[in-house]
């Protein structure tokens, strides 16, 4: 049994709170069938910590956050927050969790479960056994760079400014984790800039180029520009194996890449950080929708997003590959029986509900 594992859930807004409690019933399988003990703790983030304490993160969930061995994060925002200071919107909880726990690497699964190759936007021959990886590096680039914000200038016009700015350290770690990644898949990595026109990018191409000779002789590296990358992704997508890019072009692509599997309700992500001397790993886990305030609380979200980020949480953070392997495995053979959410809901089937997509999980899981 593995003992003592401290986790945070952090359910968030929309259907956060509803695709969580999924979640926290394989916990609750998990903990039953006397896999694993957790020590389990939930905190406010986002909106409803807005409404709350005013602030879209507080310093005591933030050092919960930074005590627990991982993150189990829902979603964030909604329509009720656009009008609050852009410095306490809900998104800020999220971009300030990930920096403080120093997570860099955001790992983004784009892969295609057989039972839903026609559910894809693409043409079934295209995506049948798509699966690809996506590292985004996450707390730098132009969400973080400075100077930033808004100034009016001497003619009462005003100026928006964001930089776009990285350093050659924080391309080698993110760049080190697509390629120990690759060494485990197909043995590709793909870099994705724009070489052309930033520095930036010019200055990503040259660090991962050394990175490979130096480090990772063993793996095929390319470079691509990250609007050539897009066009690929969708005339010829499994030609990637991992792709490392930066912050920017990494949120859109992974988005990208995620419609090509047919529904943003089954993709997780892990976000991690750099080992520490103990063996402790910081990890942020999240599903990649948002928090569809159109259907909070109508039981109408999929919740397996959210259960295949635990299923992540397991296996990187916690060592517990049988465990991530059965959550997984339950969750295609769901599938491959025809129970959908209504967002890959059958023609001519009625679709499930959350809690009834949660008990088929659970019952391929045995509980």
């Amino acid at each position: 049994m593995i003992a003592n594992k401290t986790m945070l859930l952090m359910p968030g807004d929309g259907i956060g709170p509803e695709v969580m409690a999924e979640a926290r019933r394989v916990l609750d399988w998990l903990e039953a069938s006397r896999r694993a003990s957790f020590r389990i703790e939930e905190e406010l983030v986002g909106g409803i910590s807005i409404d709350t304490h005013g602030v879209p993160l507080t310093d005591a969930a933030l050092a919960k956050a930074k005590a627990a061995d991982a993150v189990l994060f829902g979603s964030v925002g909604g329509p009720k927050w656009d009008k609050v200071p852009f410095e306490i919107r809900p998104e800020g909880g999220l971009l300030k969790l990930r920096a403080e726990l120093k997570v860099f690497a955001n790992l983004r699964p784009a892969k295609v479960f057989d039972a839903l190759v026609d559910s894809s936007s693409l043409k079934p021959d295209l995506v049948r056994g798509l699966d690809i990886m996506i590292v985004r590096e996450c707390i730098g680039g132009v969400y973080f760079g400075e100077p930033r914000g808004i100034e009016t200038l001497p003619d009462g016009t005003q100026r928006g400014v964001n930089t776009e700015v990285y350093t050659t350290p924080e391309i080698q770690r993110v760049g080190r984790v697509a390629f120990e990644l690759a060494r485990k898949r197909q043995g590709r990595v793909c870099s994705v800039e724009k070489a052309n026109v930033m520095e930036s990018g010019l200055l990503w191409r040259q660090v991962m180029t050394r990175l490979r000779e130096e480090e990772f002789p063993d793996v095929t590296l390319s470079h691509m520009y990250a609007d050539n990358c897009a066009m690929q992704l969708a005339k010829n997508p499994r030609q990637f194996d991992v792709i490392v890019t930066g912050n920017l072009f990494g949120d859109i692509l992974s988005d990208l890449a995620a419609m090509l599997t047919g529904s943003l309700g089954l993709l997780p992500s892990a976000t991690l950080g750099a080992r520490e001397t103990s063996g402790r790993m910081p990890g942020l886990y999240e599903p990649i929708h948002g928090s569809a305030p159109d259907i909070a609380g109508k039981g109408l979200a999929n919740p397996l997003a959210e259960i295949l980020s635990l299923a992540m949480l397991l296996r990187l953070s916690f060592g517990m590959e049988e465990e991530a392997d059965a959550i997984e495995a339950a969750a295609a053979r769901v599938l491959a029986k025809g129970v959908r959410t209504p967002d890959i809901a059958l023609p001519g089937r009625s679709p499930v509900s959350t809690r009834e997509m949660g008990d088929a999980l659970l019952t391929e899981l045995g509980a």
